[in-house]
């Protein structure tokens, strides 16, 4: 620990006595050059290049920038390294009601959310198969969703929407008892006169209606003329009504976050406990389960680091955000996978998840001075690292227990992830192990890249401009990662005797 402390010191002091001159100087003339070509300045881009001890590139590394996506390597490497490669969330269905001899179960039945990252409708249909082979065939209380393991247990509720597009899965705000990520999936089938719709998972009172216009148009472009959907309470249940305009002969399906996640839940419960031949007659509410509730089914998620990998290589924001809130709820649990931490006082779950990183950091020697962590997955206009401190983690990561676990969800350039069409030709493809990310105005990658010599390099970019979209800010940190991956001197072939 103390070479490491030394080490991040003489780096840090470095870097900060570098002249701006100096360090635009540093950069790799392709590089520089893309820069110029798309109208950006040397100040638009952050970079840190380290190769062992060694600093190969760093440009203004220490100024804290907006990460977009590659903040997910933090939350993940993080939940890694505090939860471990055990670590699972877990669903469970209690009650502290009696069950008597015509199957009748007299009282709540509570659902309560264990920030299980799988929990699905086919989960549901099996926790509720297991309340049959208990023998309970009605019952008689209500259905209570318990999602206090996250404090608040609602934060997606008043929030003002990221973008224009809320109802993205990319969009989603996670809360302990998250069932198909509330999505639902239309199948959008149209002729010259009809539009035909399906919806899944089907879910009690819930309808899908349109008012879309049908038009002459590209059955490609369809998204240029989709609106928000209305979501309408009548006295038959829930209507979701289409927006917009559809192109006529085109059939494509979407999925979208638009149902009250109280209303998704009871539908889906009730129909899938009827389709099972339960009965129910009773409300669906919020609330938490006694403390004298007993188990009668559960669900654990797949262990973390499966869950870790699905998040990085698509970049995936619920399963982020899910895995940092963990971080401020849950422990590692040798037996169960996880348990609650205990409660605090007037803390909330998002205090403690940051407590809980900025304490690793410290333990790791990063500095975290300019450091902010909004909801651990990048979709944020105000998180920010520095290259200096992304370049410390990665580091990190490599002598990390689970650094095995941790480079394997990092998409692979040229290969799959988001770098699946990426860096093709390069010497970087097939051999890169990198995290991207994007915002509108921002373009990001951080991780590991071999050089010419196959020797492992952490490379870190972040372009924040206003001119980064539409491949612009892209071209340039590719062009980094082809440059460091073609850089070092190649030994000559050993001569043959």
């Amino acid at each position: 620990m103390l070479r490491h402390l030394t080490l991040a010191a003489a780096l840090l002091a470095c870097l900060q006595h570098q002249s701006q001159a100096r360090a635009q100087a540093q950069l790799p003339e392709p590089v520089a050059q893309l820069l110029a070509l798309n109208g950006m300045t040397p100040d638009a881009l952050s970079v840190l290049v380290l190769r062992g001890d060694q600093v190969v590139v760093a440009h203004l590394a220490e100024r804290p920038m907006q990460p977009a996506s590659t903040m997910k390597l933090v939350t993940t490497l993080v939940s890694l390294e505090q939860l471990g490669p055990v670590f699972r969330g877990r669903t469970e269905l209690l009650t502290n009601g009696e069950l008597d001899n015509q199957g009748v179960l007299q009282g709540d039945l509570v659902l309560r959310g264990g920030a299980d990252a799988d929990l699905s409708g086919e989960v549901l249909v099996n926790m509720l198969r297991a309340l049959q082979l208990a023998g309970i065939k009605r019952i008689a209380g209500n259905l209570v969703l318990d999602r206090s393991l996250f404090q608040p247990a609602r934060t997606d509720v008043n929030v003002p929407p990221f973008d224009e597009s809320p109802e993205a899965y990319y969009n989603v705000i996670p809360d302990a008892l998250l069932v198909n990520k509330n999505m639902l999936q239309l199948d959008m089938r149209s002729t010259d006169k009809r539009l035909r719709l399906d919806m899944q998972p089907a879910l009690a009172g819930v309808t899908v209606t349109s008012n879309m216009t049908l038009v002459d148009a590209d059955c490609a472009s369809w998204e240029s003329g989709w609106k928000l959907p209305q979501t309408v309470r009548t006295a038959d249940g829930i209507k979701l009504v289409l927006q917009g305009t559809y192109p006529k002969n085109c059939a494509r399906t979407n999925s979208i976050n638009v149902l009250e996640r109280d209303d998704y839940i009871d539908g889906l419960f009730r129909l899938t406990w009827k389709q099972l031949g339960g009965k129910f007659t009773g409300k669906t509410l919020t609330g938490t389960a006694p403390l004298d509730a007993r188990l009668l089914a559960e669900h654990r998620a797949r262990a973390l680091p499966e869950v870790v990998r699905d998040t990085n290589k698509p970049s995936d924001n619920a399963l982020a955000r899910t895995l940092f809130l963990s971080l401020g709820s849950l422990e590692a649990d040798p037996l169960l996978g996880s348990r609650p931490l205990p409660p605090l006082a007037d803390q909330t779950t998002y205090a403690r998840a940051d407590g809980a990183i900025r304490s690793w950091m410290r333990a790791h020697a990063i500095d975290d001075s300019g450091f902010v962590i909004e909801n651990g997955s990048g979709l944020s206009r105000i998180e920010r690292i520095s290259p200096l401190q992304m370049g410390a983690l990665l580091r990190a990561g490599l002598r990390s227990n689970w650094a095995p676990e941790f480079l394997a969800s990092m998409p692979i350039a040229a290969m799959d992830g988001t770098m699946r069409r990426r860096l093709n030709g390069s010497p970087a493809a097939g051999r890169a192990r990198l995290k991207t990310g994007t915002l509108r105005n921002v373009v990001a990658v951080a991780g590991y890249v071999p050089d010419a010599n196959g020797v492992q390099n952490v490379v870190v970019a972040m372009v924040n401009d206003e001119r980064a979209g539409e491949g612009r800010g892209r071209a340039v940190v590719d062009a980094l990662v082809d440059w460091v991956a073609r850089s070092g001197v190649v030994a000559p072939a050993a001569t043959q005797p």
